[in-house]
């Protein structure tokens, strides 16, 4: 592998790893197209963990919130209430909970999308071309339904285990190369009835236990890499992964808050007809 494709590789990871175009999908054409058919595993699992720290800064805020809320509950002194006079005030309170009411929609999807995942990794193959341009049209489908949803009002405290389910489900059909994660997660979301904010917010929380849940997964059986991919190659491939996903993410969450996802749709139906064309 040579430094402009493993730069190539982790730019594309890093894009469209959270832009709802299906990161699979595209590294998957993209390695045809270099001639890259063989890849070693290890070298896909680094690009993930790239993208994960992405995800752990951009969001950083509200993970540490999360975690401090959590820590508060479980450790904090009974007479730290709001109206007490002692440590918090109502506002705190009221974000402490806030932050809490992101824990049982996070744990309720990740298991609904491991159970899934792992069936339907099991059960039906990836396909070939033509079946990821398919994919990706589906997911154009999806996206361009989200233009005539009316925008929800419910935060994260109303996720619940019934709308927590519904994302989760959508979480693991994204396992299908062509399918995007995120675009399929925020579009649940949103149909669920989600503000917008936390339709964002919830997907890409969820994208943590997801990427380290496939990193696990998948290391076991990584093996090594380094008779055709240098340790040069896969450090330029991981910050290159690393910086576009930040970028990447940050452009993401503006386009959610302003009810545009459904733009990438257009590019999804072009590229899933040249799949079908010529795959």
């Amino acid at each position: 592998m040579t430094a402009i494709q493993a730069l190539a590789l982790g730019l594309i990871q890093g894009i469209a790893e959270f832009l709802p175009i299906s990161s699979s999908g595209h590294l998957a054409l993209l390695k045809n197209l270099l001639g890259l058919a063989e890849v070693p595993l290890l070298f896909d699992v680094i690009l993930h963990i790239a993208t994960l720290f992405a995800v752990i800064i951009v969001l950083r805020k509200r993970i540490v919130a999360i975690l401090a809320a959590l820590w508060a509950f479980l450790f904090s002194r009974k007479g730290e209430q709001p109206g007490s006079g002692t440590a918090i005030t109502d506002f705190e309170a009221r974000e402490r909970t806030r932050n809490l009411a992101y824990i049982p929609p996070i744990l309720i999807a990740t298991v609904v999308t491991g159970l899934l995942g792992y069936g339907i990794q099991k059960i039906f193959p990836m396909g070939d071309t033509k079946a990821v341009a398919m994919r990706m049209l589906f997911t154009a489908l999806v996206l361009g339904l989200t233009a005539v949803v009316k925008p929800g009002s419910r935060g994260p405290d109303e996720i619940g285990w019934k709308r927590a389910t519904f994302v989760g489900l959508a979480q693991g059909v994204g396992v299908f190369s062509g399918i995007s994660r995120s675009g399929m997660t925020i579009s649940a979301g949103l149909f669920a009835g989600l503000n917008r904010t936390t339709a964002g917010e919830y997907s890409f929380l969820l994208s943590i236990p997801a990427i380290g849940g496939a990193f696990l997964l998948t290391l076991k059986d990584a093996g090594s890499m380094m008779e055709t991919v240098s340790y040069g190659n896969l450090a330029l491939a991981a910050l290159a992964a690393f910086a576009s996903g930040l970028l990447s993410l940050k452009l993401l969450l503006k386009m959610i808050k302003g009810g545009k996802i459904f733009w990438f749709a257009p590019y999804l139906v072009a590229l899933g007809a040249i799949g079908l064309l010529f795959g």
